[in-house]
């Protein structure tokens, strides 16, 4: 009999609808049990962060300085841009949306207070990181540029070794037991009376998502029909099987082929394409980077916190290189994501593990998002570049 292979996605979602369907009528004493396993699994997710920044973030940083060309160095700063953009138009459309869609519930103060209104665990184990978030993205720059720039090799092989054991963590323990993590933050906040408003929340901050998701594409193919003389729509219309693939296989790396088949398609020279496309799968993240500032907004609307420009431009900012080291599995920009949106946003535990679940609803749209976009950059560097081409492969393609 073949066994059947439930996608993380399928996971969350069933965690989510049996949280809210077991909250109804288990007793508060089993409930701590499961409120106990998250005390313990956010306390080592805190641990682990700053561990995984400098994993994923220095070999990163390193790999993409070894190929330091012009024409590198005008696709990163493309992409770049595209993901900065993402990050403020989502921030602006939220600003003037979501405050309509989501009022502000009081009752919801128990996202940012978790202790004084939810169930409390059994007991508790410390454990305290071994660096705070930001020590851990300068040290990833400082280091990142350092590999990009010596002669020698060891320490890069040092971090590649790292990157292995921080991506097997992600892999072999943190994302096998977000579900069940979900599963009780749900749980806790149904036995509250938490989960309605919040399930309300989530089927609207999608359908914003959504609709944000077409324009961007629109927004960015326009612009890459302007610079081309192409008609922008004809060549958003090219990419669309890749955007099928994408949404299929949550990966942009499992995606490349189909993307560099359509980004010819456009007619972008294959010199330029076998460059881009996997170069763009590792640093352009425009739909990532829309999904995780509108789920912050979100979530910090809900729960009453305040939102300003100036919080929101430096993680917007910060959010653009942090994800470039996100690992290639389902979820791993959130990931990557966690400790800015812990250092510089505030999110608690309650608040990450939510911010997970409506990302990872959300992961194959983003991907996709991302996976598209790549063609636009593609025929924007190919259009600069003009018949003086000079390329030298990219280094990586970690990818989300």
């Amino acid at each position: 009999m073949k066994k059947i292979k439930v996608s993380l996605l399928g996971k969350v979602a069933i965690a989510i609808l049996a949280g809210i369907v077991f909250g109804q009528f288990l007793p508060d004493w089993l409930t701590r049990f499961f409120v106990t396993f998250n005390s313990l699994f956010g306390n080592f997710l805190s641990f682990a962060i700053p561990l995984i920044i400098v994993g994923l973030v220095t070999p990163a940083i390193g790999d993409i300085g070894k190929g330091a060309g012009r024409l590198l160095v005008i696709t990163a700063l493309i992409a770049y841009s595209s993901t900065l953009f993402s990050g403020f138009f989502t921030y602006i459309c939220a600003s003037f949306t979501f405050p309509h869609l989501l009022p502000v519930n009081t009752q919801l103060v128990a996202l940012d207070n978790p202790n004084d209104f939810m169930l409390s665990p059994y007991f508790t184990v410390a454990m305290p990181p071994l660096m705070d978030v930001m020590t851990a993205l300068l040290l990833s720059f400082m280091l990142g540029l350092g590999i990009s720039s010596i002669v020698g090799n060891t320490l890069k092989k040092w971090f590649s070794d790292f990157q292995d054991i921080v991506i097997k963590t992600i892999e072999v323990i943190i994302i096998p037991l977000l579900p069940i993590h979900i599963f009780g933050i749900f749980l806790n906040m149904t036995v509250s009376g938490q989960v309605a408003s919040i399930i309300g929340m989530f089927l609207k901050v999608i359908i914003v998502i959504m609709i944000l998701h077409v324009a961007l594409l629109l927004i960015q193919f326009s612009i890459a029909g302007l610079v081309s003389k192409k008609n922008p729509l004809k060549l958003l219309k090219n990419m669309l099987p890749a955007y099928a693939t994408a949404l299929g296989t949550q990966s942009s790396a499992a995606t490349i082929p189909v993307t560099l088949k359509q980004v010819l398609k456009n007619g972008v020279r294959e010199i330029i394409a076998v460059f881009t496309v996997p170069l763009c799968a590792t640093i352009h993240l425009a739909g990532s980077t829309m999904k995780i500032v509108a789920c912050a907004m979100a979530i910090m609307i809900m729960a009453g916190q305040p939102i300003h420009f100036t919080m929101f431009a430096g993680f917007i900012m910060m959010l653009g290189i942090t994800m470039v080291a996100a690992p290639g599995v389902p979820g791993g920009a959130i990931m990557a994501a966690l400790g800015l949106l812990q250092s510089m946003l505030g999110f608690n535990e309650t608040l990450q593990a939510l911010m997970i679940a409506l990302y990872i609803a959300m992961d194959s749209f983003g991907t996709a998002c991302n996976v598209t976009g790549d063609g636009a950059i593609a025929i924007i560097v190919d259009t600069i570049a003009g018949k003086n081409i000079e390329v030298q492969e990219p280094a990586t393609e970690k990818v989300t």
